[in-house]
Formats: C-alpha cells, sequence, structure tokens
C-alpha cells in the first residue's frame, strides 16, 4: 500500500504565518481499483475504505463514480 504524504510545512515571516500547499498524491491503479472493488462489492463503505487507506472520502467517492462511468482507467496520467 502507498503511504499519503500529509506533511504541511509553516514558514513565519515578515508578513505572517504561510502554508505551503500539500502537493497533490499520484495513486496507483492497483489502489484506485481496489478501493472502488470495496465499495462497489458492499464490503465496506465510502468512509470505511477511505479510513482505512488513508485516502479522503470524496476522493474514493471520485473514484467510484468515475468506475461508473467507465473513466476511472484515465484517472492519473
Amino acid at each position: 500500500m502507498t503511504l499519503v504524504h500529509t506533511k504541511v510545512e509553516i514558514k513565519y515571516g515578515d508578513a505572517g504565518v504561510r502554508m505551503e500547499r500539500i502537493p497533490r498524491e499520484v495513486y496507483k491503479k492497483q489502489l484506485r481499483e481496489e478501493a472502488v472493488r470495496l465499495v462497489t462489492q458492499g464490503e465496506l463503505s465510502i468512509p470505511e475504505v477511505g479510513r482505512g487507506l488513508s485516502i479522503s472520502a470524496s476522493t474514493i467517492r471520485y473514484w467510484v463514480k468515475a468506475s461508473r462511468e467507465a473513466k476511472l482507467q484515465e484517472l492519473g496520467r
């Protein structure tokens, strides 16, 4: 399983506090397919899959929607 980078760097300067953007994660095709399979086969709910994989529920929901529209293979390119 791929670990998710969640580090946020905060810099203090003369202009106040500036937060660095969290980089977009690139998830492997197998991870997306497995997450969708767990949801669509009724084994787990979207929030449960998200918590188990440390991925937001909205991302899992997006993958499930893309899968239903036969566009899951196009993600991550």
